[in-house]
């Protein structure tokens, strides 16, 4: 019997074939954790032949899985692990192992499949039940290394993201994993990962230079990072830390431009899996997709159709697909007239400014013709001799009304400033309960401005500069959007609409737009409503939304202009 034993399982690998299994004292609330990644060749058991039956009834495959997710929901949560040569041990013809570890076999036989997984009455305990939606998403993410999740704004990617994360470490195929977001919301990715991924490690890399070195070289599952401090600290990244499992981009648009230091760093980072997450894959043009398919397949050239390249990679839904209990959104264009004292602040401005760039003639520069567009946009938002503003006329007079009946509103700008922005609408409104969100605020304070407007009855309007405010928040507690001034691309002011427009608004969401009459905001309107209207049926095509910014022609037309040849683009 001893020599027996000793054939089929060796003295020498007796302990290393079969890892220690992990009970937890209440196999309901958890599964079994099995840490399997340096599993050794001996101790191999054929056992296809006296299992089949068994196995075969997982219907246990390494096929990848179509992004229509129709097939995820049986697959296993934790699937066995590729062995030595780094070939999957499945048979992809007929689903049946053909030689398993035995440790694996006790995995693939007491996994439960991943939609029980992901159930409220699973092995796992989530903080609310997935949509279906969501859960297809995640088995997306876990069943594709490069997805680019471009859901509409509002419908939980990064819940789906962090859900997906779990459910990748448990199945020991990730350890490592890298998450670059915007500064404003590394938060609430932190606060979404103790919710959704209570198990896993996680850090912010923020702080001083010293600090951050420190945080780098932390033993944590998940590094949140801002892509600024990305740029910053690239070098200690690339030197250090190697390969990691997994790079996860949160407004994915940040590296567009793929010629920028952003760009570039992120896409230098070696990784097995790779995930972009936007609800705005093209906010001006191809270029910027190209970017995003360029950091997902990085060894893979961008050849022939983006449309075929995109359908590889992408999943999007849209809150009309798979929300019709969502209320309904209305979206209404304001446009008010100038007060007398602006008409004449801005006629004169504007003489000024065509007269000068006709003086410079070939000299002008887009730097010339934008810095008059902002004085323009500034006046229109407040009279620079008595503060007047027709806009926050209008906005005062709906508030109070709105307050009334228990409505929140946010209200946002692209100026900061005392004179024309967010701290002089703030101030202005200060009866019905301002507060303010800027970029210039700390964490700290940004975080507490947010629990106020949620907690606080009393506190029902909020001022956000659209850069700041406009991605990442959630802030449902708001029925009533106010751009108080336009930007130059409605995909970023779609993106400050879909704040309150999420899921758990159980509330119509209503948007109003403000647009001075015949001024350099009704001009710009107008070109842009032709620029979306003209690529609406290519847009319908790929599901996707694409707002092209003024050329140089378009901006110095504004003007009656012709540009200048070397006017380089700026906005």
């Amino acid at each position: 019997m001893m020599s027996r034993r000793k054939r089929l399982y060796p003295q020498s690998a007796r302990r290393r074939a079969v890892p220690r299994l992990n009970w937890t004292p209440d196999p309901l609330a958890e599964t079994i954790s099995l840490s399997m990644s340096k599993q050794p060749s001996v101790g191999v058991l054929d056992l296809a032949p006296r299992v089949p039956a068994i196995v075969s009834s997982s219907s246990v495959s390494l096929k990848s899985y179509a992004l229509d997710g129709a097939d995820w929901a049986n697959a296993p949560a934790w699937r066995p692990l590729a062995n030595s040569s780094g070939e999957s041990s499945v048979n992809e013809s007929n689903s049946i192992p053909r030689s398993l570890p035995l440790a694996q076999i006790l995995a693939l036989l007491l996994q439960p499949p991943l939609s029980l997984c992901m159930s409220r009455d699973g092995p796992l305990r989530w903080p609310s039940e997935l949509l279906d939606f969501q859960k297809n998403g995640v088995g997306v993410l876990i069943e594709r290394p490069f997805v680019l999740l471009a859901d509409d704004m509002g419908l939980g990617k990064t819940i789906q993201a962090a859900a997906a994360m779990r459910l990748l470490v448990r199945r020991g195929e990730i350890e490592r994993i890298l998450v670059a977001a915007p500064a404003a919301v590394l938060r609430n990715w932190h606060e979404e990962l103790k919710r959704w991924a209570p198990e896993l490690r996680v850090i912010e890399v923020v702080g001083t230079q010293a600090q951050r070195a420190w945080k780098w070289d932390a033993r944590v599952h998940v590094k949140i990072v801002s892509y600024e401090t990305l740029r910053s600290d690239i070098r200690r990244v690339l030197r250090r830390h190697g390969r990691w499992d997994l790079i996860c981009l949160d407004e994915a648009q940040r590296i567009k431009n793929s010629g920028s230091v952003i760009s570039n760093a992120v896409k230098s980072i070696e990784s097995n899996r790779r995930w972009a997450l936007t609800g705005t894959p093209l906010e001006n043009s191809l270029d910027d997709v190209r970017s995003i398919l360029a950091f997902l397949q990085p060894d893979k050239p961008i050849e022939g159709d983006i449309k075929s390249s995109l359908s590889r990679v992408q999943l999007r839904r849209r809150k009309s697909e798979v929300l019709a209990d969502l209320p309904p959104k209305t979206v209404t264009e304001l446009f008010v007239p100038l007060s007398r004292q602006q008409r004449e602040e801005y006629d004169m401005l504007l003489g000024k400014g065509v007269d000068e760039l006709h003086r410079l003639g070939a000299n002008a520069t887009m730097t010339d013709v934008l810095v008059l567009i902002m004085r323009l946009k500034q006046i229109c938002n407040f009279s620079t001799i008595n503060n007047y503003s027709s806009k926050l006329d209008d906005i005062a007079a709906r508030l109070a009304t709105l307050r009334q009946e228990g409505h929140k509103a946010l209200i946002f700008s692209q100026f900061t400033n005392e004179m024309f922005g967010v701290r002089r609408i703030a101030k202005a409104l200060e009866a019905f309960g301002s507060i303010i969100y800027t970029g210039d605020m700390s964490a700290l304070q940004r975080k507490q401005a947010i629990d106020i407007f949620r907690s606080n009855p009393s506190v029902g309007v909020m001022v956000l500069s659209l850069k700041a405010g406009g991605v990442g928040l959630n802030l449902q507690q708001a029925s009533y959007v106010f751009h108080f001034d336009r930007w130059w691309n409605p995909a970023s002011e779609a993106q400050a609409d879909d704040r309150t427009y999420r899921i758990g608004q159980t509330r119509g969401v209503s948007v109003y737009k403000y647009i001075c009459e015949d001024t350099i905001e009704d001009r710009i309107h107008e070109i842009l409503l032709a620029k979306r209207e003209l690529f609406t049926e290519y847009v319908d095509d790929i599901c996707m939304d694409i707002s092209q910014r003024l050329t140089e022609e378009e901006l110095f037309g504004l003007f009656n202009l012709s540009p200048p040849p070397h006017a380089v683009k700026q906005t």
